[in-house]
């Protein structure tokens, strides 16, 4: 996986509650596991931030995306994060983008909302859907 010019904090755990930012069926959805950036000590709970990929599982959204399980990658954190330029950036919401597979491919045609740089430089095909890069 492609490394990011940032030094993005872990503000996104196992069992936290995001919004689905793309049109693909799912509104709101659990992360349940962490695919990149998966290591911690033992029987601490591990953490992920923008432009990683992680296992959600849908709650809410149409009856063929509930109660399955995806791949997505997380466009947005609520927790500061700080670029190499020194700045220091942060959104209102935690949002995933629904994958259709591990390779990247999004489930939707478009993107509700503006997601980060450090999802573009990583998930080339999730930028192309994209309205707004922050």
């Amino acid at each position: 996986m492609k490394a990011v010019k940032a030094k993005i904090s872990k503000g996104i755990t196992i069992g936290t509650l995001v919004n689905a930012a793309d049109n693909s069926g799912a509104k709101i959805a659990r992360i349940v596991g962490i695919v990149s950036r998966g290591k911690t000590k033992k029987s601490r709970n591990p953490g992920c931030g923008v432009s990683d990929l992680v296992l959600v599982s849908i709650r809410k959204g149409t009856k063929e995306m509930r109660k399955q399980t995806h791949f997505a990658v997380i466009v947005r954190q609520k927790k500061a994060y700080q670029r190499l330029t020194g700045e220091r950036l942060s959104f209102e919401d935690n949002a995933v983008v629904i994958l259709k597979d591990r390779e990247g491919n999004p489930k939707g045609t478009q993107i509700k909302g503006v997601i980060g740089r450090e999802v573009t430089e990583r998930w080339p095909f999730v930028t192309k859907i994209a309205s707004l890069v922050c």
